[in-house]
């Protein structure tokens, strides 16, 4: 049927689950739009989706609003601004909410390749949340787009299982990695120095994680265990670099729930046995990242302290992106034989104007990671290893690495901390 047929089926007061990423149904999501004036009080509910998401606009308060599990660059501003809402959650217990109930969906809007000649879909690019959505809602309503590719693993949901079938041919949604900044290439090396023949990586979003995997061409047997995966997988594969030949889990497969790149990737993952899908409740569980042994989990952040915890999702109390999987990749990496949680970030933000390495967060800053689960802080200016260290020790080790001009600033804190400390008083 048509998109404007199949979205029919969504009523006011209803929750609808939208598909992600390069898998983001867009022509479901443009036809809902345009029954707006029909609509009262329709949640919903996504991770990172692509292009405008114009049911955020003001004029739409009352017909939508959206619930943000991961907070994107199309929505930030409306949850900044209290038109829409951002639910902090690891991603690898988002699905159990629609399993166990705490978050029934009605409605999910997903995309998926065309039926094979058995009557199965592949989800494509975007297996993540969407598979277990799909499985948990009332109805379903699939774009089938001819171009999205066939993915392999635990990717496929059979057409009986949807109850409606839109099909499109468009190009998916792209996410080009950009060239990396100097600054990005510094923090890089050091990255790829602790990174070692036969380990399991995993990146998350950004120029850091990308720049990464450009240092790693003249490695042995790598592997790839992680929520997302973009371009930059496929030079690894050609150089020789990346086999998955000493992984303890899917030998010689890259499993990911979903992929975030460009048409190259799509067509090169087309029917590929060595990419393996797979829900992100299994992806991200840190039972089973622990169980790769050398498992490098790569995360950034917005701003460290100097005890070592981790804001990555907020700038002070304004909601900037999500929880993501860096908390499930670094409590599994800490758990893996060999393993190492890293968090990398640049030392400075604004133009060098301020650092990201601080005496304490911002007001109103989540903690994302605890400073009991960082393990190695890394910046263009050094490695700092905080595990195990003592507060002063991680206090002295995060000011070796930030920008040269804040030091003195910073050992300023530190005094200040002390002298507060030898006198009794409590500080933050």
């Amino acid at each position: 049927m048509s998109a404007e047929e199949a979205v029919q089926a969504v009523s006011s007061g209803d929750r609808v689950w939208f598909g992600e990423g390069c898998g983001t149904p867009k022509p479901l999501i443009d036809a809902l739009v345009q029954r707006a004036s029909e609509l009262r009080d329709v949640e919903l509910v996504h991770m990172l989706t692509f292009g405008e998401a114009v049911y955020t606009r003001p004029e739409y308060q009352g017909r939508f609003r959206h619930n943000g599990l991961f907070c994107g660059e199309n929505v930030r501003q409306a949850i900044q601004d209290g038109r829409a809402d951002y639910t902090p959650i690891f991603l690898s217990e988002i699905e159990g909410l629609f399993w166990g109930g705490d978050l029934p969906l009605d409605v999910a809007f997903i995309q998926t390749s065309l039926p094979d000649a058995h009557g199965f879909v592949s989800l494509g690019t975007s297996v993540d949340c969407s598979l277990s959505a799909a499985r948990c809602a009332r109805f379903v309503v699939a774009e089938t787009n001819r171009r999205m590719p066939r993915t392999l693993g635990d990717s496929f949901l059979h057409v009986s299982e949807i109850d409606a079938l839109v099909e499109t041919d468009r190009p998916l949604l792209e996410l080009p990695s950009e060239e990396p900044s100097e600054v990005q290439n510094r923090i890089a090396a050091r990255v790829a120095s602790l990174i070692p023949d036969g380990a399991v990586i995993q990146t998350g979003i950004g120029g850091i994680p990308n720049a990464v995997l450009g240092f790693l061409r003249d490695r042995k047997a790598l592997g790839v265990h992680s929520e997302m995966c973009s371009d930059g997988v496929i030079d690894l594969i050609e150089s020789g670099a990346l086999t998955g030949k000493k992984k303890n889990l899917h030998r010689g497969k890259i499993v990911v729930g979903f992929v975030l790149g460009t048409r190259r990737l799509f067509e090169y993952m087309h029917e590929n046995p060595m990419f393996e899908m797979h829900p992100t409740a299994y992806t991200n569980d840190p039972y089973v990242i622990a169980q790769h042994d050398r498992m490098i989990a790569i995360n950034s952040a917005i701003q460290v302290d100097l005890t070592g915890q981790v804001c990555a999702d907020s700038i002070g109390d304004k909601p900037y992106s999500g929880f993501g999987g860096q908390v499930d990749f670094i409590r599994g990496a800490a758990r893996s034989k060999g393993g190492k949680p890293i968090i990398a970030l640049p030392s400075t933000a604004k133009g060098g104007a301020i650092s990201r390495i601080v005496p304490r967060l911002d007001p109103g800053a989540g903690v994302v990671t605890s400073r009991g689960d960082v393990h190695y802080v890394i910046t263009e200016f050094g490695v700092a290893h905080l595990h195990g260290k003592t507060l002063r020790q991680r206090a002295e080790a995060l000011i070796e690495i930030a920008h040269p001009k804040f030091h003195d600033e910073l050992l300023r804190s530190l005094s200040r901390s002390a002298e507060a400390g030898s006198r009794g008083v409590l500080v933050a």
